[in-house]
């Protein structure tokens, strides 16, 4: 049965059937679903029956895994799977993967275990489409811009508000403090696309002040999340979700109560983002080797 591609917006997104996922790829399956990546940014595959070995195998047809993250534990016994638990927290904040390290995630697997009987969606959204999208004026100075991008910061939220475990979490997240300049528009190593890339971890622009790179950001953020640029996942038991870290930013949503959600992450080792002017980005503060190797 050959691999059908049909896509569910016209700016990211494609479901992938005609392929048996939880057995070992042949490299053109793996070729084919590569280059749908490539094309739809974000793939869909259903009624998949993978355990988490199985998850990690099927990421492995992409390169090497990172472990699950470079300060939160992983799953026991499974170092490279990240449980993305609402019992551990709610990343309900616009964000690409690891971007506070030099070479974050190329790519990313979600699988569902546990899905709320109503919302826990998760939004992907298109950088490419959202570069694209931005008036001649805006690309050109975005085209010229550096961020800073660290796990280290207030994430808005008063201390008051912060409960004794949601503290430990915090704590934990930070416990190794990570600051990575990357450029704000990055070339896609394999299609030359240019994508927005910024997101949640990037809180300053180099060379200007917080209050001024938070307008800008915000500015540029907003064309990342407008509605046409966005997949809207909805889970159902026995899926997986492919996106390409390099070029999208992702949103988990808090609507679903207090029902539990748990999704499984792995995740793919990335190369370091390049700029359009050939400059790679660099490390300010913070060794993640023990986390990731850097692809080539």
């Amino acid at each position: 049965m050959s691999i059908e591609i049909s896509k569910v917006t016209a700016n990211i997104g494609a479901r992938v059937s005609g392929v048996d996922i939880s057995k070992p790829l042949d490299e053109e399956q793996v070729t084919a679903i590569r280059e749908a990546l490539n094309v739809h940014k974000a793939l869909a595959f259903d009624d998949v029956h993978l355990d988490d070995e199985g998850q990690q195998a099927f990421a492995r047809h992409f390169g090497d895994l990172t472990t699950a993250h470079p300060t939160v534990s992983a799953v026991d016994g499974a170092p490279n799977v990240l449980p993305v638990d609402s019992e551990r927290g709610r990343a309900n904040h616009w964000h690409t993967d690891v971007t506070f390290v030099l070479n974050p995630p190329q790519a990313s697997t979600l699988r569902s275990i546990t899905v709320p009987p109503y919302g826990g969606e998760t939004l992907i959204a298109s950088s490419a489409a959202a570069y694209r999208d931005l008036p001649a004026p805006l690309r050109a100075l975005a085209d010229t811009l550096w961020a800073e991008h660290t796990n280290d910061y207030d994430y808005a939220v008063p201390d008051e508000q912060i409960d004794e475990e949601q503290a430990a979490q915090r704590a934990q997240f930070t416990s190794i403090k990570f600051r990575t300049a990357h450029p704000v528009v990055r070339v896609h190593p394999l299609t030359g696309e240019r994508g927005l890339f910024i997101g949640g971890f990037a809180q300053r622009i180099v060379g200007l002040s917080v209050g001024e790179s938070r307008k800008l950001l915000d500015l540029f953020q907003s064309y990342v999340t407008r509605p046409e640029n966005i997949l809207r996942w909805r889970w159902s038991p026995n899926q997986l979700v492919l996106f390409d870290n390099r070029i999208t930013q992702h949103y988990a949503i808090d609507n679903y109560d207090d029902r539990p959600r748990r999704l499984h992450r792995v995740t793919v080792a990335g190369d370091v983002p390049v700029g359009i002017e050939g400059k790679e980005s660099y490390s300010i503060e913070g060794d993640a080797s023990h986390y990731t190797s850097v692809a080539e």
